[in-house]
């Protein structure tokens, strides 16, 4: 249409698929999930039984690395 212009907004730092933004909150998803894993391995037996996990599970859990999302919402 006549007058109007369109235009679209790129990100200057995204070239080959990377983008800051994606950088970012891949970033932010394993600084949540290593917070997580802390306040997990810090409940005490008595509460990790009332919501069904074993110290075992919170081991495991723990000894996973940062990067490692098993709902896989970092991507």
């Amino acid at each position: 249409m006549k007058g109007q212009k369109g235009y679209v907004q790129l990100d200057h730092f995204s070239h080959h698929g990377f983008s800051l933004h994606h950088l970012l909150d891949k970033l932010t998803r394993w600084h949540q999930l290593y917070r997580e894993r802390t306040l997990l391995a810090s409940l005490s037996d008595e509460a990790l039984k009332d919501i069904g996990l074993s110290r075992a599970d919170v081991e495991q859990e723990s000894e996973r690395h940062f990067w490692e999302d098993p709902m896989g919402l970092g991507k």
